[in-house]
């Protein structure tokens, strides 16, 4: 694969990812809506590891 993703773009996905899991950790977002969010920040992290985003290939 291919990176596509340059570092300002990887910093800003696991800070979001990290501020979801804050919310999770503090309560603040809760059900459902907390699992989706969650999921997307480990696609985040997932994403921002390798420098490669498949979307952006689209």
């Amino acid at each position: 694969m291919k990176k596509n993703m340059g570092g300002a773009d990887r910093a800003i996905r696991i800070i979001l990812a990290l501020v979801v899991v804050a919310l999770y950790y503090f309560n603040v977002i809760t059900g459902t809506l907390a699992y989706v969010l969650l999921a997307l920040a480990a696609i985040f992290v997932l994403t921002s590891f390798i420098s490669f985003c498949p979307l952006y290939t689209l």
